[in-house]
């Protein structure tokens, strides 16, 4: 064969001749019977036999290396493939870390730097990863090595991130379910202190901090004062670990076959409950005032480097960027499908979906901070009855106020503000709160703080709390489970197109694999070693995965060369705009991003915030020396294997053709095959950007003999296209 033709095989009634472009737009031509069939690949030399991409394998007839590459399913619809990368997108940072960061970064003023950033960072880069997902149909670690084998290390630090971060999230959703769990009785078991031996007399623990965060420290986690003291497994999470597990394995073990189902409820769920959430807070008293409070603007704040830098943090994390999971299903897709158009829809819906929550979270806060201020203010005011006629005058108190009855907010400020005036410097020893609806607003709260202790304290003050509560915590666990597939996506993947491993064994092996190593998250002192993992496991090794991945498109490969593959798979030319923002703004952006995160490692040691018992608080400390170096271990081995796989690769340690794969295009289950030959020269394209469209005369087929197709070693049935035996045909002009 010439040294850029390619093989493309299909089984027709008769020797017919057709373009691959043909084949590609004809939807009726496969059997639905057929969609988890195995792939033949065969090379096509004149005598009937080809080889591997690696040349280790002859192949007789076509059929004897269908062991080696097991058919790729393809999304069973467009809408199918969009929820699976919104639920992977829109996760848990969506509802307890941007609604902070919009509140500590200026409110409203912090979307304009968030909108400016998706649009340079965020957008072009979930293009790129969808692209290359796409075009060359591998997953991570595929795809880079095709790219630049001296590059494939990237794909496997992906692979590394995403079980890292794979540990500790499920944990998150353990916790999520065990309070679902708990959340079907009334009232709540949250909804207030324990009394001791069913005496009047309280926990001191809980009477010292509130009933939630009692709950939550002592009743679900009982948590060790330190890291150093792990305190054994806490069975109950133990129990919900294993059923959240249980839950990523069935849903992933037949891949996007078994998972792409559940992403119809796990990515729409959460929304509904967004929705339904916002609509009841909105009908309670002080959402209003929540709102306001999020949305006004501090355009003071919107200047420091500070905000810029978390709002592109944010922008980066929140789209799932550099895991691999984004990899993994676009290249699942059509060839010719508008990745362009999925990649601007899925980062809006993420961007509207962060304000959607942002809204429903200071709208029941805000309602919170209406019930707290109102308990602040009758508190208050028993203890300014009790000094009336001693330190308070009676002529100091409004004649409207009246103390038998309830008073209101409004009259509290009036008192408070005269008896200030009147008294100045004793005001101090009054011990009076000031009971404002702004400070309680004030204490900004993210993560498990949000989630566990702020929410569920303000469910408890819902009409209906038990409901509210049950549909909370099961959105957090779809959310959870949406992320968890892309995620475990990320690393089945890549590996199962790497090793042609079966995908049931691996998925069973992975997720046996981290339940057992997860069970470092349930010990007593878990939630400590989950905020490590989630500081150090995953973001500085992202941020140079990512970059690395920018370098190789724009500068390995080449931006130009890119444009044209693109435009031979979507059919148009992309905006220019990416290719300014691909070749210079977006990486460099990244490596100030990088920059400014290492130094603010170092000019903050590492800590975490332990729960105190004796206190009934947190306390900031430090890592041991042994819990540093796990912390700067999970750097290095996150960033690893970029290095090792360089190295191996540039001192032909391991061959540099080693691990190019072939490129495959379905069509609704139907395969089509085009063999990439290693020994294609540089001026080929990366992925074929000239037309594989061969013109009549250039590709002949030939039904499979027998009219059976092969039975596949996992029991599923080979669709056979084999090319009929011929001479060398001259090469294409294309």
């Amino acid at each position: 064969m010439p040294k850029n033709s390619k093989a493309v095989k299909r089984e027709l009634d008769d020797d017919v001749t057709e373009s691959v472009r043909d084949l590609l737009s004809n939807e009726d031509t496969c059997d639905d019977s057929f969609k988890k069939s195995s792939l033949i690949v065969g090379g096509g030399g004149g005598d009937g036999e080809g080889k591997d991409l690696n040349g280790d394998m002859d192949v007789e007839d076509g059929g004897s290396d269908a062991e080696d590459d097991a058919a790729r399913p393809a999304w069973n619809s467009k809408l199918q493939y969009i929820l699976a990368q919104v639920g992977f997108s829109v996760g848990l940072g969506n509802v307890w870390r941007f609604p902070y960061l919009c509140q500590k970064n200026g409110g409203g003023a912090y979307l304009v730097p968030y909108l400016i950033l998706l649009i340079v960072i965020g957008i072009p880069l979930f293009f790129l990863e969808l692209s290359v997902g796409q075009r060359i149909r591998r997953g991570s670690i595929g795809v880079w090595n095709y790219i630049s084998p001296r590059l494939g290390g990237i794909g496997f630090a992906s692979c590394v991130v995403c079980f890292f971060v794979a540990l500790y999230y499920n944990v998150i959703i353990g916790w999520s379910l065990f309070y679902f769990s708990q959340s079907f009785q009334q009232p709540l078991p949250w909804h207030e202190c324990d009394h001791r031996n069913s005496t009047p007399d309280v926990v001191p623990e809980c009477e010292k901090s509130s009933a939630t965060t009692y709950y939550w420290y002592r009743e679900a986690l009982n948590i060790s004062d330190s890291i150093s003291e792990s305190g054994g497994l806490n069975w109950r999470m133990t129990i919900c670990l294993l059923a959240a597990w249980s839950m990523v394995c069935l849903a992933m073990i037949k891949g996007i076959q078994s998972s792409g189902k559940v992403m119809y409820f796990s990515s729409l769920f959460p929304y509904v409950v967004l929705i339904c959430f916002l609509v009841r807070a909105l009908l309670l008293k002080g959402s209003v005032d929540g709102i306001r409070h999020m949305f006004t603007p501090k355009l003071e704040i919107m200047l420091e480097a500070k905000v810029w830098r978390e709002a592109a943090t944010q922008v980066f994390f929140a789209l799932g960027l550099g895991f691999g999971g984004v990899i993994a299903f676009s290249s699942y897709n059509k060839r010719d499908n508008n990745c362009h158009f999925d990649a601007v829809l899925v980062s809006f819906i993420n961007f509207f979906t962060s304000v959607l929550a942002t809204l429903v979270v200071f709208a029941v806060l805000g309602f919170k901070a209406n019930i707290m201020n109102g308990k602040c203010v009758a508190l208050n005011t028993k203890k300014i009855v009790g000094l009336l006629g001693n330190e308070i005058s009676r002529d100091l108190i409004p004649h409207h106020i009246n103390f038998s009855a309830t008073v209101s907010a409004e009259d509290y400020q009036k008192m408070t503000v005269l008896i200030r005036g009147v008294m100045e410097k004793d005001y101090q020893l009054l011990g009076l709160g000031s009971c404002s609806i702004e400070e309680e607003l004030n204490k900004a709260v993210q993560g498990t703080g949000l989630a566990f202790i702020a929410f569920t304290e303000a469910m408890t003050h819902f009409p209906a709390s038990p409901f509210w509560s049950v549909m909370f915590f099961l959105m957090l666990v779809n959310l959870g489970l949406g992320s968890m597939f892309g995620t475990i996506e990320g690393i089945i993947t890549p590996l199962v197109d790497t090793f042609k491993v079966r995908k049931e064994f691996l998925t069973v092996g992975v997720c046996l694999l981290a339940f057992f190593i997860g069970l470092l998250f349930v010990q007593r002192s878990g939630n400590y070693w989950v905020a490590m993992f989630d500081d150090y496991s995953a973001t500085l090794p992202l941020l140079i995965v990512v970059i690395l991945e920018n370098v190789a498109v724009a500068w390995v490969y080449g931006t130009d060369k890119f444009f044209e593959d693109l435009k031979d798979m979507l059919g148009f030319t992309p905006f220019r705009f990416y290719y300014y923002m691909w070749k210079y703004v977006t990486p460099l952006l990244l490596i100030l991003l990088l920059g400014s995160s290492v130094i603010q490692l170092g000019m903050t040691p590492p800590s975490y915030s332990a729960w105190i018992k004796d206190l009934a608080s947190e306390k900031s400390l430090s890592y041991t020396p042994w819990g540093l170096a796990v912390c700067i271990s999970l750097v290095v081995m996150a960033i690893m294997p970029v290095p090792v796989v360089f190295f191996l690769r540039y001192f032909n340690i391991i061959d540099e053709n080693a691990g190019v794969v072939s490129t495959i295009s379905y069509k609704k289950g139907c395969i089509i095959q085009e063999i990439a030959r290693p020994e294609e020269e540089d001026d080929a394209s990366l992925i074929h950007a000239k037309s594989p469209s061969p013109m009549p005369g250039n590709s002949i087929y030939r039904k499979q003999k027998g009219g059976v197709p092969d039975s596949t070693p996992n029991g599923r049935y080979g669709i056979g296209y084999l090319m009929a035996d011929m001479p060398d045909m001259p090469e294409s002009d294309l």
